[in-house]
């Protein structure tokens, strides 16, 4: 793999670092659920000019095995590039495993394309595709993941699509990745063999490396955060570095509809004296969403984050960088799909080369957006907001210094971005949105109710259905194993009475 376009410079080889704070890295790693491991190689790569060729390196050079999973692979000439490869090393002896969800690519590629790459000897699975007998289909397996031979990792936001790479009609959309090597792709092959079991048979033990069996290839610390339903460790991961940062908090995301927790959390930290960046689309597209997303600029803003909007093509991006140390990238966005219900993966790295590329990837993203700024209502709540947080706590610091912050904040807006707009006007457009899509919303209960309550009957009678049917197979599959250990009893009472 070429590295001459990555963000960040060679640095001396050098023994693996450890945590710094041997009671921090156990707090991580009980709230990761995720071990930190050292003597990783991990190199930044900026949008699908620096990723896609990487991954399609990678692919060619596998000898043993591939493990490919993304949210996204579309029939198209980013699709068939890949395919195409992938079909190669396949007839070459490559075990090649693929991994697609069904809802992000359903639309995206024809039965005529999975069918291709089986015939050419690839093991395809869809991931919880839509059935009678599964209402819970909403829950999406959203990673990107690619292993090769258990050497090489690749974790990011980005899709196997054109929409990564732009055309003449439409520019390439902003995203982050990541390449690793060592011993952390044991991680990497150990999340992709979970999400592979949930959509069918699952891999023999002994075709998953493990972390011990993989020799270093640097020096960089790095974790796997792999988010499931209901397990909310992304989320934790990100409350407990909003609660510890020092410095800065740097964030791009893609669809940002946080909790009121969250913001609460980066709120804190702003008026602690924290440099709380969030980084969002201008353009998204999820249009409907675009509205609730920027009708909630307001908590941040007051709270002292400093909220910008890309002006180019879509930002998919999902990443943080903190206090020039820490990095997290990844598939997960904030908000509660990904958080709560949803397949993710991040990987955490524990670096400070890493982070100081990461720094300087995102001052150059900011030249490209535009700062949405406080008017003067908004800057005195700021003010009023750090000195009552203050009264009555101990925090690092002076009054002077958050007050100082608060105020401050209209002299150092845009002196590294690449223009202004008002909270207000933002604001009201997206209330106006809002407002207008509950007034339709009304109008077309009121005048065609068959439309919101057939589909809400439907959908109450398929959930119960399916349940129903879910308990006939559970007494089904425990009459069968009351069976088997009958069984197993009478057989060995038999063995015994002719001893």
């Amino acid at each position: 793999m070429t590295e001459t376009h990555t963000w960040f410079a060679p640095f001396a080889p050098q023994e693996p670092t450890a945590p710094e704070d041997p009671r921090l890295e156990r707090a991580f790693a009980r709230i990761a659920d995720s071990d930190l491991r050292a003597g990783n190689k991990v190199s930044l790569l900026r949008n699908a000019e620096e990723n896609y060729p990487a991954w399609l390196d990678a692919l060619r050079k596998a000898e043993r095995v591939i493990h490919f999973e993304n949210y996204i692979i579309a029939d198209d000439k980013t699709g068939r590039d890949f395919a195409a490869i992938l079909k190669e090393r396949a007839r070459a002896g490559v075990r090649v495993r693929v991994l697609y969800d069904w809802l992000g690519s359903y639309t995206r590629a024809s039965r005529r394309f999975w069918h291709d790459l089986r015939e050419a000897g690839i093991e395809v699975r869809v991931f919880n595709p839509l059935r009678l007998t599964n209402p819970f289909f909403l829950r999406r397996n959203h990673r990107k993941l690619i292993t090769v031979d258990g050497r090489i990792g690749f974790v990011s936001g980005l899709c196997v699509s054109d929409s990564w790479q732009g055309n003449s009609h439409a520019d390439p959309w902003r995203d982050t990745g990541l390449s690793l090597e060592g011993p952390v792709v044991a991680d990497l092959d150990a999340a992709f063999a979970d999400s592979w079991a949930f959509a069918g048979p699952p891999l023999k033990r002994e075709e998953c490396a493990a972390a011990s069996d993989i020799p270093a290839a640097g020096t960089t610390n790095a974790r796997v955060i792999c988010g499931q339903p209901g397990m909310f460790r992304a989320y934790r991961v990100d409350q407990f570095i909003a609660a510890t940062a020092k410095r800065n908090i740097w964030i791009a995301d893609a669809y940002l509809v946080p909790t009121t927790a969250y913001v609460q959390a980066l709120g804190e930290a702003a008026q602690d004296g924290v440099d709380v960046r969030l980084l969002v689309p201008g353009s998204t597209d999820s249009p409907l969403l675009q509205p609730f997303v920027r009708a909630g600029y307001r908590s941040l803003i007051e709270a002292g984050v400093r909220v910008f909007e890309w002006n180019g093509a879509m930002l998919h991006a999902k990443s943080a960088v903190v206090d020039g140390h820490w990095a997290r990238v990844g598939s997960t966005n904030l908000n509660i799909a990904s958080w709560a219900t949803n397949w993710e993966l991040d990987v955490v790295v524990e670096d400070k080369t890493i982070a100081e590329a990461m720094e300087a990837m995102y001052l150059e993203d900011l030249k490209q957006a535009t700062e949405v700024v406080p008017g003067s209502v908004t800057r005195r709540r700021q003010e009023r907001n750090a000195l009552s947080r203050r009264s009555g706590r101990a925090r690092r610091g002076a009054v002077g210094r958050l007050a100082a912050g608060a105020v401050a904040l209209g002299s150092s807006i845009g002196r590294d971005s690449g223009g202004l707009r008002s909270l207000t006007a933002t604001e009201a457009g997206s209330v106006a949105t809002i407002g207008a899509m509950l007034l339709a919303l009304a109008a077309l209960v009121i005048v065609f109710p068959p439309l919101i309550i057939l589909p809400v009957t439907l959908l109450l009678g398929w959930f119960g259905a399916a349940l129903l049917i879910r308990s006939l197979r559970l007494r089904q599959r425990i009459r069968i194993m009351r069976h088997r250990w009958e069984r197993r009893n009478a057989g060995r009472s038999q063995n015994s009475s002719r001893m």
